[in-house]
């Protein structure tokens, strides 16, 4: 097999392989088939030897681990279409920030950055630049930054350092530095600290082929953390960031080295500032070069941005319901993204679509896009649906990258560096031992004025190191003589003298 079929109409549609990284949508209303054509997607992929990343947000999308089985409804749909389909599960392995439903995945905090962390944190322009100079200042001082105890002892450190900083990075606020960490503290107490740390995660272990070479279904369990949009949209974010950042060039392939479905698009954008905004347009615009396709799951065309939506070369348009004035204007946008075929009023058949049509469009040869086609979306030949914890459970036993990942490791870091300084401050700072006391510091009346006479007479020799004897000439006269007099006289001749 050499392409994917998506759906059987008046013409078949597929996509070709050599065309998939000019990346794709799949839009329609809730329950109108969205995840069954994700799924025969992914499916086709694997079977090329594509591997795939994608997001499970409602728990329907681990039945990709599972064989399909042949039911009433779906016989009916496979003699509509007159395909062979036999079930067949597809090489899964489990991931998951909170480690529960799959492997950790883990990042450091200096691979996140300050700019997505500062997106993470919700925090606002003033804060975010904060951040930024936080992050030099601990470049420079040669802090590593792993986890969140590493910035939150950064945190301190810089705090307790700001005035000095400012000076040479930056005004940095105390008020500032207090919201980080608040905004730092809800992050943990939100669980969003699994993700820091390490074993960080290697993208080439994303990138991988069974024994059979059939591509891995890398699935993120996302039920729990979509419902923390921002850690959600800001792990998919740095996850396309390092694939761009990492890959090397690779052109125009006979199939991408990666297919990267971001399912719920819409809140990639919500509240986006500016700046992460044109990163990501860039990012989506560029990878393409690197050899990853890059496909959006959401309810409306319009959740994307216009310079995105034009990225889209491969569209599977389900369902929509026009109720309401923006549900129009969604019907409208979404039938002017595609190449008008005569024979389909592609306006109105939007709203009459059933469960498991759609409207489809692909690059054929060329690059050229098929005129939009009605289709009967193909089923895939895993399960649809939910899979049992026991299941779960055999497909991570079986995982090939499960020991590398489930243990966490803590190495020194920011956090360890700056505990062992302050213990070495504290150290230096106390008494030397049980002789220190009241008077202990105070030299003999003999060696007090010999080294008060020795500084004097190699001052006065001129025998080198002159700035040092002066310096300890003023201090061994104030101790002999004391008194306002004697150091206003030795500020007089020395200059300024640090007081006792």
């Amino acid at each position: 097999m050499n392409d994917i079929l998506i759906g059987k109409g008046t013409q078949d549609v597929h996509l070709l392989p050599r065309y998939a990284n000019r990346h794709g949508l799949i839009a329609g209303a809730t329950g109108t088939g969205k995840s069954v054509s994700l799924m025969v997607l992914a499916e086709g992929f694997s079977r090329l030897g594509v591997p795939v990343f994608l997001a499970d947000v409602k728990g329907d999308l681990a039945g990709l681990s599972q064989a399909g089985a042949r039911g009433a409804k779906l016989q009916a749909r496979i003699d509509t279409l007159g395909i062979d389909w036999a079930p067949a599960a597809n090489p899964v392995v489990f991931w998951d920030i909170y480690g529960q439903a799959g492997h950790p995945v883990r990042t450091t905090i200096s691979e996140m950055g300050p700019q997505l962390l500062a997106r993470l944190l919700e925090l606002n322009d003033i804060q975010s630049g904060v951040l930024e100079v936080v992050f030099k200042a601990a470049d420079d001082a040669g802090l590593l930054l792993l986890d969140i105890k590493d910035l939150r002892a950064l945190l301190g450190w810089a705090g307790e350092r700001a005035k000095d900083l400012s000076q040479q990075y930056g005004l940095m606020s105390s008020a500032s530095l207090a919201a980080i960490q608040r905004a730092l503290l809800s992050l943990e107490q939100a669980g969003g600290d699994r993700f820091f740390g390490e074993p960080a995660l290697d993208l080439a272990d994303f990138m991988r082929q069974d024994l059979s070479g059939r591509g891995i279904v890398n699935v993120l369990a996302a039920d729990q953390l979509i419902l923390k949009p921002r850690l959600y949209t800001t792990f998919l974010l740095w996850m396309l960031s390092e694939l761009f950042e990492r890959l090397p060039e690779a052109g125009d392939l006979d199939k991408p080295k990666l297919v990267f479905f971001f399912d719920e698009a819409h809140l990639l954008f919500a509240d986006a500032p500016p700046v992460l905004r044109q990163r990501v347009e860039q990012v989506v615009r560029l990878i393409r070069s690197k050899g990853v396709g890059v496909y959006f799951c959401s309810q409306n065309p319009d959740d994307l941005p216009d310079v995105i939506l034009g990225q889209m070369g491969n569209r599977i348009q389900h369902a929509l319901r026009a109720f309401t004035p923006r549900d129009q204007k969604a019907v409208r946008a979404a039938a002017e993204t595609f190449v008008p075929n005569p024979a389909i009023d592609v306006s109105a058949a939007i709203g009459q679509l059933g469960v498991g049509e759609a409207l489809a469009s692909t690059l054929q040869e060329g690059g050229v896009p098929l005129p939009v086609q009605r289709v009967l979306v193909c089923p895939p030949t895993c399960r649809i649906g939910a899979i049992t914890d026991a299941e779960r459970a055999a497909v991570r036993a079986r995982s090939p990258v499960g020991g590398r990942y489930d243990t966490g490791v803590d190495r020194e870091s920011a956090f360890e560096i700056l505990a062992a300084r302050a213990e070495q401050s504290a150290a230096a700072a106390s008494p030397a031992g049980p002789s220190a006391g009241k008077g202990a510091g105070k030299a003999a009346p003999a060696q007090e004025e010999a080294g008060w006479m020795g500084a004097a007479r190699d001052m006065l020799l001129g025998t080198g190191r002159r700035q040092g004897m002066i310096e300890a000439f003023a201090k061994s006269a104030a101790r002999n003589f004391g008194g306002q007099f004697s150091r206003s006289v030795l500020r007089g001749v020395f200059g300024s003298m640090r007081r006792r």
